[in-house]
């Protein structure tokens, strides 16, 4: 029997622990979701709107549980609520646009043809959630999925083991029919076997680059259509005419927010020369303002991260960085929790440069490195120099700039002026090794259904 357990980076203690489902067990369940996936594609697009949407007031309904257990699972503190603004934001945008995003593409309709394209759902989604951003990253891909006409099966990060659980329980509570969205608990052969199995239509997967490959590598020869986020290494580029301030408050909060443990945060910024050193002394002094401590105490405002496994990569690579010749700003004294395990204190690099791991390897943590250059094409190079492509952040008062050096940078979304953040209505997609796929947008409701056309010939001469 595998026994799968969250180690809270609270206090290192095992906070929950399931049992992971057997092959067979894994399988039956699957086939449950498939008999129960055709009875759902047949309702009506409006009742499985409204199904879906009362289980999102269901699971907002538990905040006052899931806010704690967010914090003994990985880390974030109590005093920024649960991710249900969010949530809510996503599901009210997917919701509203989804008659009109499923309907057909009429090609046709005369006295002779009716030629149309329809929009079918796959089946069965599998989503393989993250635990940095459980709810959101799960709402991207389960809401527009059962709107769709899908079954959903959801696996979670064993950090939020108990994630998936509450989802579902709220689903089902809102009349979500208990087969066709499941909950599982897998370990990782078993996933793999499920998925070489075909036992699955559309697999969306959030996680690491080597997470990514394993998929790739379990679906391959099933032709299963993945979506993968892999990660990233985000930029920022602070221009000549940028609001010096709201440029240090944005890009600072986004490298350091949710313990830096998010894709799209910023782990690397460029200034241009003529604000460098303003910038600079700026982003420490914001940084110097944080409350490193125990989540659950509603004066902190930087928790541990996830795992001390996590926080040893980023301290390897800070170390690595001021062995090369970086130099570290932020004086470690000012966070007396850092206990060199999961509470680490978080960093400002200057002199750096692209040789160094901190300033190239996803970093996933409190720390960032600040960079001067002198032009437009310099901080393109820069920012182009990377494996990963999800977000850049632009700081400039001309749209028109913003827009031309944002056409250049190879990446999935284009933030000026704002940065960390997922608009509903843009596609969420990235390049390079961040992945393939998109979620969210007309475009998410098109990856997670496939094409189906019908000629229609009207006459037989």
């Amino acid at each position: 029997m595998t026994m799968i357990q969250c180690i809270s980076p609270v206090d290192g203690s095992v906070y929950a622990e399931r049992k992971a489902l057997s092959a067979d067990a894994a399988k039956a369940a699957v086939e449950r979701a498939r008999a129960a996936q055709k009875e759902w594609a047949a309702r009506p697009l409006s009742e499985r709107i409204a199904l879906v949407k009362k289980g999102v007031e269901a699971l907002n309904a538990m905040s006052g549980e899931v806010v704690p257990e967010l914090a003994w699972m990985m880390g974030r503190p109590v005093r920024y609520g649960g991710e249900f603004g969010g949530v809510n934001e996503r599901t009210e945008y997917m919701a509203k646009i989804a008659e009109e995003a499923l309907a057909p593409v009429e090609a046709e309709d005369s006295g002779s043809f009716r030629r149309y394209i329809a929009r079918e759902p796959h089946g069965i989604v599998f989503v393989v959630a993250p635990w940095n951003y459980p709810y959101l990253t799960s709402i991207n891909t389960i809401v527009p999925a059962l709107i769709a006409g899908n079954a959903v099966i959801i696996k979670h990060a064993s950090q939020t083991l108990l994630v998936g659980e509450r989802i579902v329980k709220a689903f089902v509570s809102a009349g979500i029919p208990e087969d066709l969205f499941q909950n599982m608990f897998l370990d990782h052969a078993t996933t793999s076997d499920l998925i070489a199995a075909n036992c699955f239509d559309f697999i969306n997967f959030t996680g690491s680059v080597e997470g990514g490959r394993q998929m790739e590598r379990a679906a391959a020869g099933t032709f299963t259509p993945l979506g993968l986020e892999l990660g990233g290494k985000d930029p920022g580029y602070v221009m000549d005419d940028a609001d010096l301030d709201a440029a240090v408050n944005t890009l600072m909060d986004a490298a350091m927010y949710n313990t830096g443990q998010c894709c799209c945060g910023i782990e690397r910024i460029y200034v241009i020369d003529s604000l460098y050193d303003a910038f600079v002394e700026k982003a420490v002094a914001f940084v110097s303002a944080y409350k490193l401590g125990n989540p659950l105490d509603q004066e902190t405002t930087l928790g541990p991260m996830a795992h001390k496994r996590f926080a040893a990569v980023v301290r390897q690579q800070i170390e690595e960085a001021v062995a090369a010749g970086a130099k570290a700003l932020i004086d470690p004294s000012l966070f007396p929790a850092d206990d060199g395990g999961a509470y680490l204190a978080p960093q400002v690099l200057v002199d750096v440069e692209h040789s160094m791991s901190v300033m190239r390897e996803e970093s996933f943590g409190p720390v960032v490195g600040i960079m001067k250059v002198s032009s437009d094409e310099e901080a393109l190079k820069l920012m182009n120099d990377c494996q990963y492509g999800l977000t850049a952040s632009l700081w400039t008062q001309d749209v028109n700039r913003a827009a031309a050096l944002g056409a250049q940078i190879e990446t999935g979304t284009v933030f000026m002026n704002r940065a960390d953040y997922l608009d509903p209505a843009l596609c969420w997609t990235g390049c390079k090794n961040t992945g393939r796929g998109g979620s969210l947008s007309v475009i998410g409701f098109h990856n997670l259904t496939r094409p189906k056309s019908y000629h229609l010939k009207k006459v037989t001469k």
